[in-house]
């Protein structure tokens, strides 16, 4: 693992969004959504996510997820991320989300 200042990670945009709207993405290469999500001032954004093994369309809507959102956009088969859904992988490489356990505003930046 390569050290990073603190100044590098003050340059990564870890924000709070909530996802509105999950539709599957049939054009992907492994399984996943596509996540409208919420981030407040920021915006609304879209992203691509492989998270189809342990959530249902149904209960990502209203959860609060934490988003990088100052990469460039990136093109996922016909499709444009406007940013990167955070996640873990289990013990079968299937991923869990990165989440908050209180609300907090939309758009709050990790710190």
């Amino acid at each position: 693992m390569e050290p990073i200042t603190w100044h590098d990670f003050e340059k990564v945009e870890l924000r709070v969004g909530t996802i509105l709207e999950v539709a599957d993405f049939l054009e992907a290469r492994k399984p996943a959504y596509k996540v409208k999500v919420d981030f407040g001032e920021l915006g609304v954004k879209w992203s691509s996510a492989q998270i189809t093994k342990h959530y249902t369309k149904e209960e990502l809507v209203g959860k609060q997820i934490i988003g990088v959102v100052n990469f460039p956009k990136k093109q996922i088969a016909n499709f444009m991320s406007e940013f990167l859904v955070t996640g873990l992988a289990d013990q079968n490489g299937d991923i869990v989300l990165a989440a908050i356990d209180k609300p907090v505003p939309n758009g709050s930046k990790l710190i």
